[in-house]
């Protein structure tokens, strides 16, 4: 056993990253699965949405001509000659001076009339209608191209794709969409002590808390679970599950630190490149990252806070990279002074959970790497900078909200 000789910077760590986590190829799914993936060609339009023009409301489409002087003590008569329903359109031919068709919201517009005139401002009475409202040309008439013009740039490549995003590409009847493949992560968890939840257990074992939290992570960030192991503290078996190809990135789980039984980093260095084991943080700070060929690998310590904030500095935003995603924190974030001093030490950045006392916010631990209740009562962490010592009360600081 022996300590660390040197730790890297966390800035240090993330140009390594960002050097490395390059956006990956695409594939072509359905349109039905698309929210939330990250849309990798532009979308050009190869049709006008409308493709022709409709009315907009429940009504008689008129030439807007012959509504002129129309009021409520002056309605003008026109002679119902037919009626246009969504997709299905007026039979006859175009609509003459004072004639009326029958239209609901969405059917095509008869040829030769410019305009509706609403429901509520017409009454029928045999085979006629009288109208009691003037309209302009165009009024109530939702005019071909006018959402979507053929030929138009709809959606930009990098883009993420949200409900409303998929609901625009089905107008231009596309069922099928190209997006950046998602990463596909391997997840080992190392470590003799380790039973899976639902497991029966001995007093010195504990419950496996890192693989869900970890899944739930990689599916934020965009990624895939391609392979769930547990693995003993074995060389071997350890060696085997880091070198197997079919991911993208790899975490391993435990094992990242120094001592006898840490294998991790020692097993990276012989299967490909150890570049940074070590870091000047708190907590976290046996982290590490590599690769093995062009898999990247991150190593996650075993205790559950610092698993977390490893993950969340490095190893999700090689996902969220690796997924076309911007590579920036996920979290929410909000404003808040500081109500009781955070302390830290120049040389390290500092994860500091908090929690809101009003408009306020203090910290709930600096320390306990094992205390993952922690980060359950704070309402988000603090990032203290290397270069500081902390925040005194009073400091404005930014706050990633846990949400």
């Amino acid at each position: 056993m022996h300590g660390f000789s040197q730790r890297s910077e966390v800035a240090t760590v993330l140009a390594w990253i960002d050097a490395h986590a390059a956006r990956l190829g695409s594939e072509r799914i359905g349109l039905e699965a698309a929210c939330g993936r990250v849309l990798a060609r532009p979308v050009t339009a190869s049709l006008d949405v409308p493709a022709f023009d409709r009315s907009a409301m429940d009504g008689y489409a008129v030439r807007s001509v012959d509504t002129s002087g129309a009021g409520d003590y002056n309605p003008l008569t026109f002679a119902i000659v037919g009626q246009a329903l969504p997709g299905q359109p007026f039979a006859g031919d175009a609509v003459g001076p004072s004639r009326a068709v029958r239209v609901m919201t969405g059917a095509p517009m008869p040829r030769g009339a410019d305009a509706v005139v609403p429901a509520e401002y017409a009454e029928e009475k045999d085979g006629n209608v009288d109208l009691t409202l003037a309209v302009g040309a165009g009024k109530n008439v939702g005019v071909r191209g006018e959402d979507i013009r053929s030929g138009a740039l709809v959606l930009e490549a990098g883009r993420r794709l949200r409900a409303q995003d998929v609901g625009l590409l089905a107008s231009l009847g596309m069922s099928t969409v190209d997006v950046v493949r998602e990463p596909r992560v391997r997840m080992l968890v190392t470590g003799n002590e380790i039973v899976q939840p639902g497991e029966p257990k001995d007093t010195y074992q504990i419950y496996d808390a890192n693989s869900p939290m970890l899944r739930a992570l990689v599916a934020r960030d965009g990624g895939v679970v391609e392979q769930h192991l547990k693995l003993r503290d074995d060389s071997a078996s350890i060696r085997e599950a880091l070198t197997a190809p079919g991911a993208d990135i790899v975490l391993l789980s435990g094992g990242s630190s120094v001592g006898s039984e840490d294998h991790a980093p020692r097993l990276l260095a012989e299967a490909g490149e150890l570049a940074i084991h070590g870091v000047a943080m708190r907590p976290s700070s046996p982290a590490g990252a590599g690769r093995v060929g062009e898999t990247l690998v991150f190593l996650l310590p075993g205790n559950p806070v610092s698993c977390l904030c490893a993950y969340d500095f490095f190893a999700g935003r090689a996902i969220r990279l690796c997924a076309g995603r911007s590579g920036d924190w996920p979290h929410r974030t909000k404003q808040a002074v500081v109500a009781r001093k955070i302390a830290s030490a120049i040389g390290r950045v500092d994860y500091c959970r908090v929690r809101f006392e009003g408009d306020a916010i203090e910290p709930l631990a600096l320390s306990g790497a094992s205390i993952l209740s922690s980060t359950t009562r704070a309402d988000g962490f603090v990032i203290v900078p290397g270069e500081s010592e902390g925040y005194a009360p009073g400091t404005t600081v930014t706050v990633y909200l846990y949400e």
